[in-house]
């Protein structure tokens, strides 16, 4: 009995983790967009994943899992550090700075949709229909939400604003680093490898921010938007990825990865409270769209997994 309950509270506690870790992302575009009202793009993600660095080098040693890394993984490190930090975070903070919070949630929610094509693309694995109707779903979800219903515009070239297009190429860019990652977290424990990845990032993003802004940039921060980085820094960059891989250690992946859902509407109801931006049929329905493209993507990556191993 004992025994029973403490698996359910271990359960509790990660599902707990999990949820805290996806409200804290959904609310990271928001946060960004308060930041960015006083200081550059460059200084945000500068002064977010330093913060992240100590919180998850702290992390790492008090749970006795610090090595120094192999020569062999440094420049493998560097790679990801630069794809999935500094490049990724350039792209969504600059294009946050004319991209709606609500409409950066929704088109970062179709990586899913990426990641199988380049499953499709680079490892030839096959597109079932069921896939494809979702990418297509998905597709139209996507220009529901950045034409703000007007599809019109298509037909002049107009595509949402500069910074719709930036977070757009975040999209394909983190599932490029998604699928980049996998070889690094079958050998270091998730914690460990997100550190060093975060890490090089930071040194990268840092060579921007000098050669930039540097850190006269830092006397524009009001406490708002003091208050907006460090939630960025300690919150999004540091706990949510300890919360996350903590959960995924608990919870099969496909009911964690089920909560990541959530993340554009917490994204859109925070953003509606602080930012006053409007809640728009199109956002909302296109949101939805782009919901059920993933979703199918997914059902449709299920079938190739069972297709390999029929037993």
């Amino acid at each position: 009995m004992i025994k029973a309950w403490r698996s359910r509270n271990t359960r509790l506690i990660a599902l707990l983790k999990v949820t805290l870790a996806v409200i804290f992302w959904g609310a990271s575009f928001v946060a960004t967009k308060v930041a960015l009202q006083e200081v550059s793009p460059a200084t945000i993600v500068w002064l977010r994943f330093a913060m992240g660095v100590i919180i998850l080098g702290l992390a790492v040693l008090l749970r006795r899992q610090f090595t120094l890394p192999n020569k062999s993984d440094l420049a493998y490190f560097a790679l990801l550090g630069f794809i999935g930090i500094t490049f990724h975070q350039w792209l969504q903070s600059t294009g946050l700075l004319t991209a709606e919070a609500t409409t950066t949630a929704w088109i970062v929610a179709t990586t899913p949709i990426f990641m199988a094509l380049l499953g499709w693309l680079i490892l030839k694995e096959r597109l079932f229909w069921l896939q494809i109707l979702g990418i297509g779903i998905a597709a139209f979800g996507v220009l529901l939400v950045v034409t703000d219903g007007n599809l019109a515009s298509l037909a002049s070239g107009s595509f949402g604003s500069q910074g719709d297009l930036l977070v757009l190429i975040s999209a394909p860019n983190w599932a490029i680093f998604s699928v980049l990652s996998r070889r690094g977290l079958k050998t270091h424990p998730a914690a460990r490898m997100v550190f060093y990845v975060m890490a090089f990032g930071w040194l990268f993003s840092s060579v921007i921010f000098f050669l930039g802004p540097g850190l006269a940039d830092l006397a524009n921060l009001s406490w708002k938007g003091w208050a907006g980085v460090i939630f960025l820094g300690i919150f999004c960059s540091g706990l949510a990825y300890i919360f996350w891989y903590d959960g995924l250690q608990v919870l099969p992946v496909a009911q964690a990865g089920a909560f990541v859902y959530l993340e554009p509407f917490i994204t859109t109801i925070v953003a509606a409270v602080l930012l006053n931006e409007p809640l728009v049929w199109a956002s909302l329905l296109g949101g939805l769209g782009i919901l059920i493209g993933v979703w199918l993507v997914q059902t449709g990556k299920k079938k190739i997994v069972r297709a390999r191993n029929p037993s």
